[in-house]
């Protein structure tokens, strides 16, 4: 059981424990969809609401799952979710479908997801299951905005699509690119980093 107050059961999320930027999981979404911030925006959300909803449902039920499946029972439930997030998308934003392409349905292998029902929900009640999946979500979501944000106004001078850059700005194709990816991440890391030293140099 946690002894965080809810609180800092939700902030953890934001940088302790941040996915991307501290514990260093669901990399293959956060490099390879965002290029542009309406995609890393739609991923981060349809991940949200696979996590929160995959944690609600674990947390409720975990002492009528045996321990010997019960990797197998949560991996049923996120793929449950994961459909109706797939499927909603398609429905209703098919054009952010396609761009995503595999990248949501492969988010039922997402540690982020698997890794907070087996080290959490299973071990939490529902209400602090909610808040520790709403604070990790929202974290997830944060990170895939910085590094879309940055990538989609150097690469091509936008944000959402809305020019924000002058004429005289020459665009760095580089960053909408896969190597683009991997060198804004590693300077993100650098400073969340440098940022985490000087904070516990302070203290």
């Amino acid at each position: 059981m946690s002894t965080r107050s809810i609180g800092q059961e939700f902030v953890k999320g934001l940088w302790d424990e941040n996915p991307v930027f501290r514990q260093l999981l669901g990399l293959c979404p956060t490099l390879a969809v965002t290029g542009w911030v309406i995609n890393g925006l739609a991923m981060g959300l349809a991940t949200s609401f696979v996590l929160i909803f995959s944690s609600l449902v674990v947390s409720s039920i975990k002492k009528f799952i045996p321990s010997q499946v019960r990797i197998a029972s949560y991996i049923v439930i996120i793929a449950t979710f994961v459909t109706i997030a797939d499927r909603c998308m398609a429905a209703f934003f098919p054009l952010i479908s396609k761009n995503l392409g595999p990248y949501i349905p492969l988010i039922v292998v997402n540690c982020i997801i698997l890794g907070r029902q087996e080290a959490f929900s299973s071990r939490n009640s529902v209400g602090r299951s909610f808040i520790d999946a709403l604070g990790m979500s929202s974290g997830f979501v944060l990170a895939l905005l910085i590094l879309s944000s940055i990538r989609e106004v150097l690469g091509v001078g936008t944000f959402l699509g809305l020019q924000v850059m002058g004429t005289w700005f020459k665009p760095w194709i580089i960053m909408i690119l896969p190597p683009g990816a991997f060198l804004t991440l590693g300077i993100l890391l650098g400073i969340a980093l440098h940022i985490e030293r000087k904070t516990k140099a302070r203290k």
